[in-house]
């Protein structure tokens, strides 16, 4: 028997040449479209302005394949995890944070990661596969929904920060922006969603040539390559010279600035010269840095740099005009807080033991 192809995978022009095939007028498609995009169907037998007999046919020869929120674990300061069961039962995470103006969802945008950041937990994961653009787009649908729900607010940002490298998914990624904000889809404003990536010269020249909208967040954590190499080992292919030529074309051609985030470890990135090469590396493109708190995994080289290093990088930093803050990690308590998702959770967990 052929395997039901997923309908989500057709665009629009796609699924209108399937309907005038099957000798139905083509704005059938548009019909379809917006039940899957606007308003999420998770089943044909929801689109009640279509026949019976046409929302058969289309359970015959397709299928949608959903994504369910198996587990949904809350953190005693708001945030939301959730354990996301993708349809052939592999599993991610996204999270809900939510703050007095912003209620954000982080997505993951791959199953696993193959980079082995050394003071990731996700990086200790095995990639073993990329999200569909539709499963990238459930996860803000799930989010969405709950901030209604438990906050009575809607979802204002979206970050891919979650689980994976979202360059190396880099057409899926692309494809569920579109779909999210696009006014068929969620008519999200590209404004409120920023790309982390680890630093893929090649792919952020990319983007700007591709002329995309979002913001764009470099995980950075050091700017001098001898430090670099030992803890992100991609660094040993896109070096800080190579990063900062693309991050020179991507404002040249999109005049956004980027946002550093960087995280500060005793013995690892806590001396002057660390300090030093992170402002002259800021003096490339305009730009922010995010310093953020460390969530420590299992591995026990990394632990936070005191206090008085992060007040001698801001000082640094703002001596030179350049926007730097604090940025407190959120969820740490369920293990949502950035570098923790590591698929700790009960659903994962009972995939593993089958």
């Amino acid at each position: 028997m052929e395997e039901k192809r997923d309908i989500r995978a057709f665009t629009k022009e796609q699924l209108q040449e399937y309907f005038i095939s099957i000798e139905e007028p083509k704005f059938r498609a548009t019909q379809v479209y917006e039940w899957l995009w606007q308003k999420g169907a998770k089943s044909f037998e929801d689109m009640t302005n279509l026949s019976l007999a046409l929302r058969q046919k289309l359970v015959e020869g397709f299928v949608i394949n959903h994504i369910s929120v198996d587990e949904m674990q809350r953190s005693s300061d708001g945030t939301i995890k959730n354990a996301v069961r993708l349809y052939d039962g592999k599993v991610v995470e996204s999270v809900l944070i939510p703050t007095e103006k912003r209620i954000t969802a982080c997505v993951s945008s791959q199953v696993g990661c193959s980079l082995d950041c050394h003071f990731c937990a996700t990086g200790q994961l095995k990639r073993m596969r990329n999200l569909n653009a539709d499963e990238i787009y459930d996860q803000v649908v799930a989010v969405m929904n709950e901030a209604e729900t438990f906050f009575n607010r809607p979802l204002t940002n979206i970050v891919f920060m979650g689980m994976g490298e979202p360059l190396m998914n880099y057409n899926n990624v692309l494809d569920a922006i579109d779909k999210i904000t696009s006014p068929e889809g969620l008519n999200m404003s590209p404004k409120r969603i920023t790309v982390s990536t680890v630093g893929l010269a090649k792919m952020i020249k990319k983007l700007a040539d591709d002329e995309v909208k979002f913001n764009l967040a470099l995980s950075l954590h050091s700017a001098r390559d001898v430090v670099r190499d030992t803890i992100m080992p991609i660094n040993l292919a896109n070096p800080v010279a190579d990063l900062a030529e693309a991050l020179k074309y991507w404002y040249s051609k999109t005049g956004k600035r980027v946002t550093y985030e960087y995280v500060v470890w005793k013995g690892v990135n806590d001396q002057p010269e660390d300090i030093a090469a992170l402002v002259k590396f800021c003096h490339h493109i305009p730009c922010k840095v995010n310093l953020i708190e460390y969530n420590p995994t299992d591995d026990e080289r990394f632990q936070q740099a005191d206090d008085t290093v992060i007040k001698a990088y801001i000082a640094a930093l703002e001596a030179k005009d350049i926007v730097a803050k604090v940025r407190h990690s959120r969820g740490k308590d369920i293990d949502a807080a950035c570098g923790q998702l590591a698929n700790k959770n009960e659903v994962a967990e009972q995939v593993i033991r089958l």
